[in-house]
């Protein structure tokens, strides 16, 4: 994989990790445009080094969260950021279970498809415009809401539905407050995509090429940044109901993905 592409797909992960319009999705039809001339345990790498980018960046935007939390826990006692870590860790149960489960054959069956990325852009799309038009509160996410949106976050696994749309739509259909929605929704994926990185690399079916170092670290680079800069616009999005304008996005891949794999097939 050349610079060019390797920042390309960086940014795209950047920006598409936190955008509801979904990271796997657009990685997909990236690769396919770009053309994944990449053997399999090659692209599997790029893509931990791309996600491990965008959970660094979603640590360092939510640094004083994660620390309260972290804070709280160690008090032993059943306080707010308890609970809030109880929260995650049942919002996590639905994505653990098929992820571990079902991962290779939800890759063999929808990896590549660009056809099913499309419609379920689609998907995606409505989601948002009707999260867009729910009425704000300020209810925080209970622990009930917690493992709903934890199967939101498992169906996301498909290839073009957003995970961060998923999550916050879903919290935000069941009344919660759109900040602490989106709050929530980055914040329940980092200990994911950690055990994410690190079954894949104890797997064993990744292999490293030094030649490979450059192209991994501007990857890497640029998938961190443009995952600063997602996470904090994103927030101010979700907050002002702006999530109009990426469901009408989402339409207009959506029908260039579809359109796209007809003419490809």
């Amino acid at each position: 994989m050349d610079i060019i592409d390797s920042i390309i797909l960086g940014i795209i992960q950047g920006l598409t990790e936190f955008l509801p319009v979904s990271s796997s999705g657009h990685l997909e039809m990236g690769k396919a445009i770009l053309g994944d001339n990449l053997v399999p345990e090659e692209s599997l790498l790029f893509t931990v080094v791309l996600h491990f980018a965008t959970a660094l960046s979603t640590m360092v935007v939510f640094r004083k969260d994660i620390l309260d939390i972290i804070k709280g826990i160690l008090k032993f006692q059943w306080n707010e950021d308890m609970q809030f870590f109880t929260k995650i860790v049942i919002s996590m149960i639905p994505a653990v279970i098929i992820g571990y489960n079902y991962e290779s054959q939800l890759a063999e069956l929808f990896g590549g498809n660009i056809q099913l990325v499309g419609y379920m852009l689609l998907l995606t799309a409505f989601l948002l415009y009707l999260a867009d038009k729910a009425k704000d509160t300020n209810k925080k996410v209970s622990f009930k809401n917690a493992l709903v949106i934890g199967f939101a976050q498992a169906i996301a696994m498909l290839p073009g539905i957003s995970r961060s749309g998923a999550t916050i739509s879903t919290s935000v259909l069941l009344g919660n407050d759109k900040t602490k929605a989106a709050r929530f929704s980055f914040l329940m994926v980092v200990p994911l995509i950690f055990g994410k990185i690190a079954k894949d690399v104890l797997s064993g079916d990744i292999t490293y090429d030094s030649s490979n170092f450059t192209s991994l670290s501007i990857g890497f680079i640029a998938a961190f940044v443009t995952g600063l800069f997602a996470c904090t616009w994103m927030i101010a999005l979700v907050k002002k109901s702006k999530l109009s304008y990426f469901a009408l996005y989402c339409i207009v891949v959506g029908i260039i993905a579809i359109i796209y794999s007809y003419s490809a097939g």
